[in-house]
């Protein structure tokens, strides 16, 4: 059975951000990424800076220590077109965790910083909370098809209400393929949106098959995780990323990772 365009697309979507990780050691503890427009504007999405700041900072840790937790702040916007820099200060290596931090410089000036901590394996309590009562990702749309469908239901009264730049984010979000496949458990109809808890549940999934590279997988989910926590924000206040005459941006981000390995589509090796 052949793949359908927009599985290829998305495939050929995660090829770009694996190569996107794949960074240039300048000297030591001194990275170069590449970037790539994400959106229909000119800027670097959050979540592949993150990604790349995480594996900058794999970079200088021993791979049996995993990371676990990492805080970072979003100082300036990135641009797609020039490279980014990712210094790596290595603050501690303990007999249990590693604890990194991360500068990116792109012009001369710092546009974001990280802070990461690694550990290796040990024995400890665990507990996890039940899994909500949840349909399966199957059962649900992708964000692709969810933008294709407000376009389509658009009428056009509404769709004289929303400004040229508007109408032009909706079609990138509802033609351009993610590395990552998102289907949204409770999605919110951005044309009339409702207030709610400020949260959002969310399956997601790589587009494609991943090398079996552990210290890979968290950078993407790393990546993933910059994806739709605005409209987690925003719900309670009945707003949606399409409001007039609003602008929202990410300022500070936290991850915590828990596992050491995560579940993933077929593995392929590197060539």
């Amino acid at each position: 059975m052949n793949a359908s365009p927009d599985t290829d697309a998305a495939r050929q979507a995660l090829d770009g951000l694996l190569a996107l990780l794949e960074l240039e050691k300048i000297e030591e503890n001194i990275f170069r990424g590449q970037s790539a427009p994400i959106s229909s504007e000119k800027v670097v999405f959050g979540g592949q800076v993150v990604a790349q700041a995480l594996t900058a900072a794999a970079r200088t840790v021993p791979p049996e220590r995993a990371a676990h937790s990492l805080h970072a702040y979003f100082i300036l916007p990135g641009d797609p077109d020039a490279p980014i820099v990712y210094d790596v200060d290595r603050i501690r290596n303990g007999g249990s965790f590693t604890t990194r931090r991360v500068v990116a410089i792109q012009k001369g000036e710092a546009i974001f910083n990280l802070s990461a901590s690694f550990q290796v394996a040990e024995d400890g309590f665990e507990h996890q909370v039940e899994m909500p009562d949840v349909p399966p990702p199957e059962k649900l749309d992708d964000e692709r098809t969810r933008h294709r469908d407000v376009l389509r239901q658009m009428n056009e009264k509404e769709r004289d209400a929303l400004s040229e730049k508007t109408l032009r984010g909706l079609h990138a979000r509802a033609e351009r393929a993610w590395p990552v496949t998102f289907r949204p458990v409770d999605p919110q109809d951005p044309l009339r949106p409702d207030e709610g808890l400020p949260e959002r549940r969310v399956w997601m999934r790589a587009a494609g098959p991943l090398p079996d590279d552990p210290a890979l997988h968290r950078a993407l989910l790393a990546f993933a995780s910059d994806f739709g926590l605005l409209r987690a924000a925003m719900r309670p206040h009945g707003l949606s990323f399409i409001q007039p005459d609003f602008l929202a941006a990410s300022l500070d981000h936290a991850l915590w990772l828990h596992r050491r390995r995560f579940p993933s589509p077929p593995s392929r090796r590197r060539a």
